[in-house]
């Protein structure tokens, strides 16, 4: 068993901690004078100060001085200016552009675009002119009116004809008496349907009037006036004029009339759209043409212009009806009644003047 004193002896500084602990501590002594040393060696060198370049060793790089660039000079910093020798570059300008033409507009009066017609209530109306409907080509330049007879000439001569057209309101006709006074050519009424009764009637002088006149030497055509309400009636009344024809020759045209009539209603005032007006004149010219006989279609400008389809009438003639001295009907017609007031020796009163641009007697 130990003792206190013996353990305590054997639990202190034994001689060789002693000696470890020497050893340290003189290392870290002399690591601390060797720091302490180097940075004494670095606090003398910074403040060491360089050599300043002097002005001589500027001098000597061959750069001039600025006084001896300048030397007696009169020059100004202005003068100095050199931007001016470069000018400004401008704006490329814009091409001009050219004025833009005027367009007039002119009135339909003047524009030779449009027609001017007179509806049934008097008021006047300018009317653009098809361009698709065939033009007549008539120099009225060369329209010669002599003893109130409309005659047309092309190279100084004459290549018109002069006719008539007549019915039971003339009564008794002396046609050799007609032709002697120049009349080439007559159009006989055949008949009529009542505008109101829509009764066919017979023109009581018509078989006379056409054999007479061919007796006279008249070249002979006819017309029947027409109130057809659909295509049913205007074969009818075709088939009537084709059932008296039977027995004569006639050189001039078959021509169908349809109008109004004025100070009373007729009966086509039923038949509203201008397309089924013109289907029932359609009907009526085809019915003719059919029995061997040259069609033609009667009416005053406002009823061609306005009341019925020209365009899908192009093959038929037309008799234009226009009582003035020249016609302004712009598209295509053969005969033209120019008057309702002509004098002709052979009938008592007057009568409705004609003139045809085409001898129908040679086609």
């Amino acid at each position: 068993m130990r003792l206190p004193d013996e353990r305590e002896e054997r639990e202190g500084l034994t001689p060789s901690i002693v000696s470890a602990i020497v050893i340290v501590v003189s290392f870290v002594l002399l690591l601390l004078a060797f720091v302490l040393f180097l940075n004494s060696d670095m606090l003398d060198g910074g403040n060491k100060t360089l050599p300043v370049a002097s002005s001589q060793a500027d001098s000597d790089d061959g750069y001039p001085d600025t006084k001896e660039l300048i030397g007696d000079s009169n020059a100004s910093p202005e003068d100095f200016d050199f931007w001016d020798l470069y000018p400004e570059p401008t704006a490329t300008p814009k091409p001009t552009e050219a004025p833009k033409a005027t367009v007039e507009v002119l009135a339909p009066s003047e524009d030779g675009k449009h027609t001017k017609i007179l509806n049934r209530d008097g008021e006047e109306e300018w009317v653009l002119i098809s361009p698709y409907l065939p033009k007549h080509e008539y120099d009225f330049t060369m329209l010669v009116c002599q003893s109130d007879r409309m005659k047309y000439y092309v190279d100084s001569k004459q290549i018109s004809y002069v006719g008539i057209d007549v019915s039971e309101d003339e009564e008794y006709i002396d046609f050799n008496k007609v032709k002697k006074d120049g009349i080439n050519f007559v159009m006989v009424r055949a008949g009529a349907r009542g505008y109101g009764s829509g009764q066919l009637i017979l023109d009581e002088y018509f078989t006379e009037n056409v054999k007479r006149a061919s007796d006279a030497g008249l070249d002979v055509g006819v017309y029947f006036f027409s109130q057809a309400i659909n295509e049913a009636e205007a074969e009818e009344e075709a088939n009537l004029v084709i059932q008296n024809l039977q027995g004569f020759d006639i050189e001039y045209p078959v021509a169908m009339i349809m109008d109004y009539v004025d100070n009373d209603t007729a009966r086509i005032e039923r038949v509203a759209s201008k397309a089924d007006k013109t289907t029932i004149t359609k009907k009526f010219l085809e019915t003719i043409k059919a029995a061997g006989y040259l069609p033609m279609l009667y009416g005053d400008k406002e009823w061609l212009v306005a009341e019925i389809d020209m365009s899908r009438l192009t093959e038929y003639d037309v008799w234009l009806s226009q009582h003035q001295d020249i016609p302004d009907y712009p598209y295509q017609f053969t005969m033209w009644q120019y008057s309702d007031t002509g004098m002709v020796d052979g009938i008592s009163g007057y009568t409705n003047m004609n003139i045809s641009f085409i001898d129908y007697s040679e086609k």
